[in-house]
């Protein structure tokens, strides 16, 4: 997959206007309406069944999506084509929650057929894919292998093994933990396995602030905050480009 950089045409694909971690931010890979807060930078998911939209909110920027819980045979369509509207706002940044789920959501044909949408306009706008996936690493994988995207792709809500890590991570996927399974111990072996340059945080709706799973991340990992902090920075720079110049 290739990685944005800081060449001009890479950044003209980004608007001026588009919100941009603060060198010392928390960054906050996915969660679902948060509020603003000082020293923490988060990537709100907007599921466009829900009927929110995506704005200029300092310290917030957005992805957009089709949830596949969201999905029937009935709406399918009207909800791509509002995903489509509201991917190219200027401070949208990806495309998704998108995916695979095997305990809930409608049939896997129809999850698919969706799926391959959202790849499609991810990289036709050169926005970065978030990927919901329960029990269907296989599925996404084989459709990586067909489909030969260009953009990143971030599997969110990661709660694997070791194994599991290294199988996707080698072919190029980014990971996010998922935060109730990141803060327990059980998590620690996977996330020293995790390539540091593989690996997001995220709070995915939940009442917590993301600071306090940084501490506990970076005591696993056996690393200082600070440090973790700027590892996270530096892959959302890698993924989702450098900040515009002024």
């Amino acid at each position: 997959m290739r990685q944005l950089g800081g060449s001009t045409q890479e950044l003209q694909n980004y608007r001026a206007d588009m919100n941009f971690p603060k060198e010392d931010d928390y960054i906050n890979i996915h969660d679902h309406g948060p509020m603003a807060a000082e020293g923490i930078f988060t990537v709100d998911n907007i599921m466009v069944h829900e009927g929110r939209s995506p704005a200029i909110i300092p310290g917030i920027a957005f992805s957009v999506g089709a949830h596949p819980w969201s999905l029937n045979e009935e709406n399918s369509e009207s909800l791509m084509m509002k995903v489509r509207d509201f991917a190219v706002h200027p401070n949208v940044i990806a495309i998704g929650e998108t995916g695979f789920d095997k305990l809930k959501g409608p049939d896997q044909a129809l999850q698919g057929n969706l799926f391959r949408q959202h790849v499609e306009l991810s990289e036709r706008l050169h926005k970065p894919l978030i990927i919901h996936c329960v029990r269907s690493y296989d599925e996404v994988l084989a459709a990586q292998k067909k489909l030969k995207p260009a953009m990143p792709w971030v599997i969110h809500g990661f709660r694997g093994k070791p194994e599991l890590a290294s199988q996707l991570t080698g072919k190029g996927l980014y990971l996010s933990a998922w935060v109730e399974w990141a803060v327990r111990p059980v998590s620690a072996d996977t996330l020293r396995s995790i390539p540091p340059g593989m690996l997001f945080l995220e709070t995915d709706g939940f009442d917590i602030s993301i600071i306090p799973v940084y501490q506990v991340v970076a005591g696993y990992i056996g690393i200082e905050v600070a440090e973790l902090r700027k590892r996270v920075r530096n892959n959302y720079i890698k993924v989702f480009g450098l900040p515009p110049r002024p």
